[in-house]
């Protein structure tokens, strides 16, 4: 019995191993576990800053104004922020966003205990996060690759996206339990204490960093060699474009679905969590396929089709106003959406030279985070006029349209180059 218990340890092991090579490497697996943690605090936090908000304003446009303050600062200053994370090792760099995050989230908890918390304070605090995820994003997004290496890093990206999305599953179902129970303030606090464990995670990680030196004062230069590298290759230029679409208008879970289960739906904040919840359900499964089909490299067929796949569920939506149905169609959204951000993601970082990674990748921070801000404003305009089962329905058309243009212009610029090719042929 116990040969045959160690045998099936063993297969079990092997099959992982074979599924998920990126855990075979020992850093990474310091930064994996750590992540599994603190991720669960963050999306508790965002579950209940949410609601908090809602609480406390009554108003989706204020809703929406709050990601405008977490994610301009990414807009404006993720080009120069890419340029410092190629110059400085990634690793320290993500260890001080850790702790400056952990800091944040502790003063929102102490406001909330204290009952001194308002809106104003939630604003500047998600402005004060949105200044540490624009260095955060890029140096970790490019931390990967020096990880585990060119081969397995679309492996590492979808175990990241899994992790991120059991935390989504998790995060917002405790949220919502917490604050029926003992209120909001306990999850900013929990939040804060499992930075703990990513910050711990990343002391043990040995990994030679990979740096760019350069001199003094050419910011600038650097940002504009970074921008000329990745507008002169046509895969980066083409998934920068779709990441751009599809992160203004169809990703905007933050704001639609907490007015969504609110105005339209009618829930508590415990059925807001698992609302919020089964968008993390579907992203953890559709996270678990990419990585166990990794081996195959990003699809680049993706780019293109996903898109209109979670733009038909976004107008679908606008006109449920079922609780089980609306829970599939978020958990579909989320699974369609893991497809999309995991090979656009791997797509960025195979195709880049080491030295223009951090700026690469600082580029998809801009177009993924940076372009929140104007989607928020978007959706919560809407939402506060016509509620949220329009806001769902215009952002899946917008979407739809901008994705379908872009599809039709990439197929002519290949018959352009084809063309030419023939022509010097």
């Amino acid at each position: 019995m116990i040969r045959l218990a160690n045998s099936l340890q063993d297969l079990l092991f092997s099959r992982m191993e074979k599924t998920f090579p990126a855990l075979k490497v020992r850093n990474f697996r310091y930064f994996w576990v750590g992540q599994l943690i603190s991720v669960m605090g963050t999306w508790m936090q965002t579950a209940a800053q949410s609601w908090l908000v809602l609480t406390i304003t009554d108003s989706p446009f204020l809703l929406g104004l709050l990601g405008v303050a977490q994610f301009t600062p990414v807009l404006i200053l993720s080009l120069p922020a890419g340029v410092f994370v190629d110059r400085f090792p990634k690793r320290s760099i993500v260890i001080l966003t850790q702790i400056a995050s952990m800091i944040l989230a502790f003063i929102l908890a102490i406001l909330v205990f204290t009952n001194t918390v308002q809106y104003w304070h939630i604003f500047l605090l998600a402005f004060g996060l949105g200044m540490v995820k624009t260095l955060d994003i890029p140096a970790r997004q490019s931390f990967m690759i020096e990880l585990v290496g060119r081969d397995v890093v679309l492996n590492a990206v979808a175990l990241n996206s899994t992790v991120i999305n059991l935390g989504r599953i998790v995060g917002p179902a405790l949220a919502g339990v917490v604050m029926a129970l003992v209120g909001a303030g306990w999850c900013f606090l929990v939040n804060g204490v499992t930075f703990i464990a990513v910050i711990v995670g990343l002391f043990k990680i040995d990994v030679a960093p990979v740096v760019k030196k350069r001199p003094k004062g050419t910011v600038i230069p650097d940002i504009k060699e970074g921008l000329i590298y990745l507008f002169k290759s046509p895969i980066l230029t083409t998934t920068t474009l779709i990441l751009a679409i599809v992160s203004t208008f169809g990703m905007n879970y933050s704001v639609l679905i907490p007015v969504f289960a609110r105005n339209q739906l009618g829930l508590d904040a415990q059925g807001y969590g698992l609302l919020m919840s089964s968008l993390g359900v579907g992203s953890l499964l559709g996270a678990l396929i990419v990585a166990g089909g990794s081996s195959r490299g990003p699809n680049r067929v993706r780019l293109f089709v996903v898109p209109f796949i979670t733009s038909s569920l976004f107008i679908i939506m606008g006109f449920n106003r079922s609780y089980l149905l609306s829970a599939l169609l978020i958990g579909s959204m989320g699974f369609a959406n893991i497809f999309f951000t995991t090979t656009a993601n791997s797509l960025m970082q195979i195709n880049s030279d080491n030295e223009y990674r951090g700026r690469v990748m600082s580029v998809y921070s801009l177009v993924f985070a940076g372009s929140t801000p104007l989607g928020n404003m978007f959706v919560g305009s809407i939402a506060d006029r016509a509620g949220g089962g329009s806001a769902f329905f215009w952002a899946g058309v917008v979407t739809v349209l901008l994705v379908l243009g872009t599809t039709m212009a990439h197929k002519v610029r290949k018959r352009i180059s084809a063309a030419k090719s023939d022509a010097s042929a």
